[in-house]
């Protein structure tokens, strides 16, 4: 039996190789770069935030469905709540000497938010996803350390078979 249809050879495909040492290895990179950068950041915040008399600050997070926000950022002196509006961090060295303070700045509240959203990103990315995550960031002047408790939100089934 004969069939008129042409002649085509199948397109060659190459199969797609995923190189995870490669991408482990680089992972490794961009974790020992953010943890040397971060040593720099905590303690550039924590000098800023213990000159203002601030002991503790608090960041709760939530997510999920695709979407994930930092829900507040709260500080507290030895006396109780206060706010962070007008605070600063001092420029970053090597700040151009015609570029005024005020225009290179950062508030303490958008360097705490950026770091606690770096920081989420990096443990557990994804944490807006499906079900979701939420938590809380505390930010310990004192001790200078940085905490984070995270919840994992997930969807459970349990198949259950009878019988008869």
């Amino acid at each position: 039996m004969t069939t008129d249809q042409p002649d085509n050879p199948e397109p060659e495909v190459t199969p797609y190789h995923f190189d995870y040492d490669a991408w482990l290895a680089e992972d490794a990179k961009r974790r020992a770069a953010f943890a040397e950068e971060l040593i720099d950041l905590k303690a550039n915040l924590f000098d800023s935030l213990e000159a203002s008399g601030i002991v503790l600050v608090t960041v709760t997070f939530d997510g999920c469905g695709d979407r994930g926000q930092i829900e507040d950022i709260a500080a507290f002196d030895e006396h109780g709540q206060v706010d962070l509006k007008g605070l600063t961090l001092p420029a970053p060295d090597g700040q151009p000497a015609d570029v005024p303070d005020a225009e290179v700045a950062d508030p303490i509240a958008d360097a705490i938010e950026t770091l606690a959203y770096d920081l989420l990103e990096s443990e557990h990315g994804g944490w807006e996803n499906n079900d979701g995550a939420y938590g809380e960031f505390t930010f310990d002047v004192v001790s200078r350390t940085i905490a984070l408790e995270h919840n994992q939100r997930f969807t459970s089934s349990e198949l259950y078979t009878h019988a008869w």
